[in-house]
């Protein structure tokens, strides 16, 4: 992911305040991400509706091949 497109997603988290940017103390010149107390307790809430959501939908996979689907779905993407 190059720099812009990583800027541009991160700056809603940010804003919301569920990341936090800080500078690297062994090296000044680059910056680390973090997530903010708010921002773990939103991604502890988030997870297990995403592990939800993903199962429902395997489920309505003809034969429940998700995992053939995730496969060909990378390979389609890397054309």
């Amino acid at each position: 992911m190059d720099q812009t497109t990583l800027t541009a997603a991160l700056k809603p988290l940010q804003r919301q305040g569920w990341v936090e940017i800080i500078v690297n103390p062994d090296d000044r010149r680059e910056r680390l991400l973090q997530l903010t107390p708010e921002g773990k307790a939103i991604l502890a809430a988030a997870v297990p509706i995403w592990k939800a959501t993903h199962l429902d939908i395997e489920k309505q996979l003809v034969n429940g091949n998700g995992d053939e689907v995730r496969r060909n779905l990378l390979v389609m993407s890397s054309v």
